[in-house]
């Protein structure tokens, strides 16, 4: 069984910092690509940031500059630092993690239950 868990998020006014966390546990053989995602108020969830194995990463435009992730495989988990923030950065963030469990061949995608991100003006 494995778990997958964010953390961290909050309420700040713009111009703030959050640091998210993505922590995976259970029968973990690898933690492989994680994508963060945000899904803002009658909006579709996005694709924001992912963060492969060996720690390459990539960015949608909105986010660069200000979103940086970064891993920590001993602890099987991803953070993702967020400075400048802005009211348009308001929404629930997920991480959907690829993982490769104890005893199976194949890398299995697990969602976390997401964690909200507020930024008053």
């Amino acid at each position: 069984q494995v778990q997958v868990v964010e953390s961290g998020g909050g309420l700040v006014q713009a111009g703030g910092s959050l640091r998210l966390s993505c922590a995976a546990s259970g029968s973990i053989s690898l933690l492989n690509t994680v994508g963060w995602y945000r899904q803002a108020p009658g909006k579709q969830r996005e694709l924001i940031a992912t963060i492969s194995r060996d720690g390459s990463t990539s960015y949608i435009d909105s986010v660069k500059g200000r979103f940086t992730l970064s891993r920590d495989n001993a602890k099987n988990t991803v953070y993702l630092q967020m400075i400048s923030l802005k009211p348009e950065d308001t929404a629930v963030y997920y991480c959907n993690a690829a993982i490769l469990l104890r005893g199976r061949g194949v890398l299995e995608n697990y969602w976390g239950q997401g964690t909200q991100v507020s930024v008053s003006s």
